[in-house]
């Protein structure tokens, strides 16, 4: 019954048998005969208590880099795809890559990344992999089948850029987010929204060990906790700390044309909109990355320039 455990008894221990005659002509010690000390196995030394934590002591612990090696299914090989792939096998992460032109197309890449890589079709990705990057167009998200991702994390590195995408209505009038939006398309899937406010050479240039003085933050967001911690928990294993910024409705935060998007990550924030692919990259700290995201306001989207 729970609540209640009934004690079992013990039964009766055996009696124990009689001691052996003694030999004849001999006559026994008193209290029979005593073991020689000699042969008595050493005492072992008491047991060592394990020391205990804190239960607000969250230091690191040493560990195995390759300790639980995951597996990494990326979705798309432009330039944000085949960055984060090359940080994720650099920390001892196994990757798996799909485009929409087939794993026939991606021989080179797969061999520059070296054993750690694979390639195949959403699908076969699918199947193995822990989390998911999804780094693909706006304009393409439509395309990626959603039944092989339903249940899984899914980090969502898409950006609305009108002057490339044209007008999408929905986003447009602020009534989602683009994340929000391909939440939609996703059905079952876990959206968290993250790479979306750095650029793909930056990722390359600012990643660094966990623990580093000039550690750079970038902003997450998304709906279920859990696949939340899953991505910085991947997030951080390549190079970087991360600020949960909530659910994926405020991703607008660190949207294009917003002051926590990009430009943070730059050594020279003012940077003219045509050089940004060639600029180099400085070190931006959570503690910086939480301050721009406070003071951040909304852009209207129908206004955009790019």
């Amino acid at each position: 019954m729970p609540g209640h455990r009934h004690r079992r008894t013990a039964p009766p221990a055996a009696p124990a048998p009689p001691a052996p005659a003694p030999a004849a002509g001999r006559r026994p010690a008193a209290g029979g005969r005593r073991p020689d000390p000699s042969s008595r196995p050493p005492a072992r030394p008491p047991a060592r208590r394990a020391a205990r934590r804190h239960p607000n002591d969250h230091k690191s612990q040493p560990t195995k880099r390759n300790r639980d090696m995951p597996t990494l299914g990326i979705i798309g090989s432009g330039s944000m795809g085949t960055a984060i792939a090359r940080l994720a096998v650099a920390a001892d992460v196994k990757v798996a890559i799909a485009n929409s032109r087939g794993p026939e197309t991606l021989t080179a890449l797969v061999s520059e990344l070296g054993p750690l890589a694979g390639a195949g079709t959403v699908e076969q990705i699918a199947q193995d992999a822990d989390l998911i990057v999804l780094a693909v167009p706006i304009l393409a998200y439509r395309s990626v089948p959603a039944a092989p991702l339903r249940g899984h994390t899914v980090l969502d590195t898409s950006n609305y850029y009108p002057i490339r995408d044209g007008r999408i209505p929905e986003l447009d009038s602020e009534k989602l987010t683009t994340s929000e939006l391909v939440q939609q398309h996703l059905e079952g899937a876990h959206l968290v929204k993250a790479f979306g406010n750095i650029l793909a050479h930056h990722i390359t240039q600012l990643a660094r060990p966990s623990g580093a003085p000039d550690r750079t933050a970038l902003p997450i967001a998304g709906d279920h906790a859990a696949a939340n911690t899953a991505a910085a928990a991947l997030v951080d294993r390549i190079g970087f700390d991360t600020l949960d910024t909530g659910p994926l409705a405020d991703s607008w935060r660190f949207e294009p044309e917003t002051t926590a998007y990009t430009w943070l990550y730059m050594a020279d924030q003012n940077t003219a909109f045509e050089d940004r692919f060639e600029a180099p990259g400085a070190p931006f700290p959570i503690a910086s990355l939480r301050t721009a995201l406070l003071d951040v306001k909304r852009v209207r989207v129908a206004e955009r320039t790019f």
